[in-house]
């Protein structure tokens, strides 16, 4: 029989006899040498991470390691020597994994400028100041400081809208699936909601209008074909159930060919006329003009409101590059109606959404440059010769991060704005490609760039990993990404 352990560290006897200890027979269980967590939680090595995160995380994750130290030396292939370092780097590890936020900041490379799933529009700093402001103190959010009594909290953002849409009122949800569903609850419930057949969306999440509209209460009234509707389709299909007309944008695709449906002002002209309310709902909603941006036309609230529509419903974390929200804006009576309706204190938004929404709208009006104050405008009007300038820059650096790897060249892409907007126009970019060598999983390479501390985001296209860089625009943002290249191999070999 063979006896004996590693070299002890000076000053830790008890944690070096408890867990460099080899194999002294076949039947030896290294379970019993594990050391015991009060022993672990006083080691010198754990002290900078008890000080930092606390007593309580750290005695979970050494309880938790423990754990899994213990199933692995079950196991039949388990080892035959324990190692303190590894032991106390393991617990590093988890306290890492235990304390690190869920919602992570990270780097979207998709080439969606809007992606949905990481989280839409940044904010403007602005924005982020306002809710950080709103958190810290007490606000006014449903007081009247004039008056001295209870207040609305629509108030917060409402004379901005109005004056930004041309609407009479204004009232805000928590978004704009939300802003529909009370829409068309308080108009249309237990009445028929007319609408072209060719605009029965469905969106992200499997969200689909014809869903909307039966859980509002309304009767769904299809009318025209997919690709064509006319004017006489609504008038024949008007009656004395008809509770409103809806309008919806067909933000996330496009009708092509031998298509036809009716201008906003004629369908407005044809509600009143019945006597019922038409809705527009815009999705996106952008409160600039993106033809004087370069970008294509996309429809603004303000524009609805002109052709007659008598309720706009749109987002405020897409295009318009604020918060979360849903925005109805319209006729005065129309959302005093919606504002008493049941649904509205249970769709509400709170301070926090409110102080970004305001400061947002703020820039809208009284900045000389919004597209220098809001991300999502600055990164769709991003030059691509700036960003084939920043490719360069980086080309090298992560060559050498993956070399034996995989292999980086550049090349030119287009991305797309995201969320819905305009869904058939792309940007023009550039991108670092990555190619994993034959036999080299590329999904793994995917796992190595998301293990990084600030997760990196490509997407897979024809047989590669792309990185569009349009979104990687901040001069820090550039930093970061540089920085942490040097962990790449080791977040390969753990992928």
């Amino acid at each position: 029989m063979k006896s004996g352990h590693a070299r002890c560290r000076p000053g830790h006897p008890s944690i070096c006899r408890a867990v460099h200890v080899r194999d002294l027979s076949a039947s030896t269980d290294l379970r019993r040498h594990l050391p015991a967590v009060d022993t672990l939680l006083t080691h010198a090595a754990l002290q900078p991470a008890r000080l930092q995160y606390g007593e309580r995380a750290l005695t979970r994750a050494i309880r938790d390691t423990l754990t899994e130290w213990r199933r692995r030396l079950a196991a039949p292939d388990a080892p035959t020597t324990l190692d303190e370092q590894a032991l106390v780097d393991a617990v590093r590890e988890r306290l890492a994994r235990l304390t690190r936020p869920n919602l992570r900041a990270v780097f979207n490379l998709t080439g969606t400028v809007i992606h949905t799933n990481l989280g839409r529009s940044p904010l403007a700093e602005a924005a982020i100041a306002a809710m950080v402001e709103a958190a810290r103190h007490p606000a006014a959010l449903e007081y009247d400081l004039e008056g001295g009594r209870r207040g609305d909290r629509d108030r917060l953002v409402e004379a901005l809208l109005v004056e930004l849409t041309g609407a009479e009122a204004a009232t805000v949800v928590n978004n704009n699936a939300a802003a529909v569903l009370l829409a068309l609850s308080a108009l249309g419930a237990g009445r028929e909601a007319i609408i072209s057949r060719g605009e029965m969306i469905e969106i992200g999440g499997a969200f689909r209008m014809p869903d909307v509209m039966t859980a509002a209460g309304c009767r769904l009234v299809e009318v025209g074909a997919t690709n064509r509707t006319h004017a006489r389709d609504f008038r024949q299909a008007l009656g004395e159930q008809s509770g409103l007309i809806v309008k919806a944008h067909t933000s996330n695709y496009a009708i092509a060919g031998f298509t036809s449906c009716v201008p906003e002002a004629e369908l407005a002209a044809i509600a009143h006329a019945h006597g019922i309310p038409f809705m527009i709902d815009l999705g996106s909603g952008a409160l600039t003009d993106f033809r004087a941006l370069g970008l294509p036309h996309e429809a603004q609230p303000s524009e609805a409101i002109a052709a007659g529509a008598d309720l706009v419903t749109f987002s405020g974390d897409k295009l318009l590059g604020g918060p979360q929200a849903g925005i109805v804006v319209g006729r005065r009576e129309l959302v005093e109606r919606l504002k008493r309706h049941p649904l509205k204190r249970a769709l509400r938004c709170d301070k926090l959404t409110l102080a970004a929404l305001e400061a947002t709208l703020r820039v809208y009006r009284d900045s000389d440059s919004p597209t220098r104050e809001l991300p999502t405008l600055r990164l769709l009007t991003r030059a691509e010769e700036e960003i084939a300038q920043q490719v360069e820059r980086l080309l090298t650096p992560l060559q050498a991060a993956l070399a034996g790897i995989a292999s980086v060249e550049s090349a030119a892409c287009r991305s797309q704005l995201g969320s819905g907007s305009l869904p058939i126009d792309r940007l023009e970019s550039r991108a670092l490609v990555l190619r994993a060598p034959r036999g080299r999983d590329l999904a793994r390479l995917e796992r190595a760039l998301r293990a990084l501390p600030r997760p990196v985001i490509g997407r897979t296209h024809e047989g590669a990993l792309w990185l569009d860089l349009r979104c990687l625009a901040e001069p820090a943002d550039e930093q970061a990404f540089l920085a942490q290249l040097a962990t790449l191999p080791a977040c390969w070999e753990t992928a």
